[in-house]
């Protein structure tokens, strides 16, 4: 059994409001050191296949057909065996 951690976030070419009032936020709560944050999804998917190789195999095709929208979104994956 397989776990893949996935990472998803707003390409940095698309505007993230939801990170813009966090950063806003954090400014006015004095974290003036804060230039910018970027909000994001974290998602941890149970896989149960032979090897590694199949499943990351597996989590990169649920993010490319489910999880995250290629247009907008990038991700990223860690594989660790459970």
């Amino acid at each position: 059994m397989y776990q893949a951690k996935i990472y998803i976030t707003l390409r940095k070419s698309v505007l993230d409001p939801q990170g813009a009032v966090v950063t806003k936020s954090l400014h006015a709560t004095g974290y003036e050191n804060v230039p910018a944050v970027r909000v994001g999804r974290y998602l941890v998917v149970d896989i149960d296949v032979a090897d590694q190789t199949s499943a990351e195999a597996q989590a990169h095709d649920m993010c490319q057909k489910l999880l995250a929208n290629p247009v907008i979104e990038d991700y990223t994956l860690e594989i660790t065996e459970v």
